[in-house]
């Protein structure tokens, strides 16, 4: 049971193709913008800081000229008009002003730094005198300490925030594009997993590939497989036609036996024996007609209380079998009745056979069915012996029988393959088990038809 579990949670994690691929270029391109957002950042850092520290202090010079070399008279209309056009003010600097430092972030610490390198270390650069927000700047003219506040918006380098909105713009299209590229690369492999799961189902002809890919070697690829699925096709159909040809072959000269055995054997055990013996040859040749059906079945609306009353029907005189029947309410599934009626059959056969209880020598079988939205659950068990639990898993393949079943052979081994099989073609699912209290019960999970 340990290695079961151990598969059981690796494929939990199994993550597909698609998402594989598309969250390893989501990491490449991330980590790509990530790498130039800081390389940029890093190469204008610098720059910014000089460029803006310089058309500031040009700014400051320009002012200390204009107001150093105008006459007090058309000092007044100069600084009015710097207020009303520029937007630059001039004021006297008191010892009481109360200012905040313009050190906000790195790139402010920067441009202080340099306008002091410039204008001075008796320069000071604030974000806020007094409570009036906007960049201001502290120099002296002839002495006289003044503040020049400027436009803060002249000189606001983009924001953390900037860089946000356009790092998620840039990540969300990043992300569109590696979602479609991994959706690229990915549809022809889907492409071939579906065809391998038409193949493995029997179903050749929905196999085929386009064979006119956009690149040399999806489209090698897709030839390769469409004529791998041609081939398997031939081998199919011609192991068909062969078991079928043998098949009707034997019973021929197995005819003429059975008639020349009752006609001419004059012991009547003998001829009971010969001819029971060639009933069971009769019924092998059946099991493999049975076996060589193609491996896909037509579906159709069935009503699974009507086969399992005519499947049971046929048992209903048996002294050693007896049924009990759990169905409590009308179900109707998606199969094919014939294919059905001998799925059902073959397990009423098989535990007949091997399913007797030790104490009474009578096969006692319990049928029950019940619905699960869009499912319909099966149950066939008996009250024999069970099998060895490291057999369960053989028992449906071609020719395998348990321990009990060699010691009284008379079959072809190929009941519950045949029910494995039709149950796949069916579109089912077929499950050997070992009940608690002794038996072994076969579970039959089959489709729901759709209510009409």
């Amino acid at each position: 049971m340990l290695p079961n579990k151990t598969h059981l949670s690796r494929q939990m994690v199994v993550v597909s193709l698609f998402w594989r691929t598309f969250f390893l270029l989501a990491a490449l391109l991330m980590g790509s913008m990530l790498a130039w957002l800081m390389t940029l950042r890093a190469l204008d850092f610098t720059p910014r800081a000089i460029q803006t520290a310089q058309q500031i202090a040009s700014q400051v010079n320009l002012s200390r000229a204009a107001l150093v070399h105008a006459d007090p008279i058309a000092r007044v209309s100069l600084i009015k008009a710097m207020a009303e056009q520029e937007r630059m003010r001039i004021l006297p600097r008191e010892p009481s002003d109360q200012h905040l430092p313009f050190d906000r972030d790195s790139l402010s610490q920067s441009i202080a730094e340099e306008l002091t390198k410039i204008l001075g270390p008796s320069t000071v650069v604030a974000r806020s005198v007094n409570g009036v927000d906007g960049l201001w700047v502290g120099f002296e003219i002839n002495g006289d300490a003044n503040w020049l506040q400027l436009d803060h918006e002249r000189f606001n380098p983009a924001s953390n925030k900037t860089w946000l909105i356009w790092l998620c713009t840039i990540g969300a299209l990043s992300l569109a594009g590696a979602a479609l590229i991994a959706r690229l690369i990915n549809r022809p492999l889907k492409q071939l997993s579906f065809a391998t799961s038409r193949v493995r189902e029997g179903d050749f002809d929905a196999s085929h590939l386009d064979e006119r890919g956009v690149t040399g070697e999806v489209r090698e690829v897709n030839i390769g497989f469409n004529r791998m699925a041609q081939k398997l096709a031939k081998i199919e159909q011609d192991r068909v036609i062969m078991l079928a040809g043998i098949s009707h072959d034997l019973r021929t000269p197995l005819a003429r036996l059975r008639l020349e055995t009752e006609m001419s054997v004059a012991d009547n055990d003998a001829r009971e024996h010969m001819v029971a013996d060639i009933g069971q040859l009769d019924a092998i040749i059946d099991k493999f007609l049975d076996y060589a059906r193609p491996g896909h079945a037509k579906l159709n609306t069935v009503s699974l209380n009507d086969v399992l009353e005519s499947s049971l029907y046929a048992v209903l005189d048996y002294e050693d079998m007896r049924i009990n029947l759990t169905v409590d309410e009308p179900l109707k599934v998606l199969a094919d009745e014939v294919e059905l009626g001998r799925v059902i059959s073959n397990l009423l056969e098989n535990a007949r056979r091997y399913g007797k209880s030790p104490d009474t020598g009578i096969a006692v079988v319990d049928i029950a069915a019940k619905g699960r939205e869009d499912w319909v659950l099966l149950k066939v068990r008996d009250h024999g012996r069970g099998v060895d639990p490291e057999q369960l898993a053989s028992l449906s393949k071609p020719f395998f029988r348990g321990d009990a079943a060699r010691t009284a052979a008379t079959g072809a081994g190929l009941g519950l393959s045949i029910v494995d099989k039709a149950i796949q073609r069916m579109g089912g699912e077929f499950e050997l088990t070992n009940t608690a209290s002794g038996g072994l019960a076969a579970h039959i999970k089959l489709q729901r038809a759709p209510k009409s």
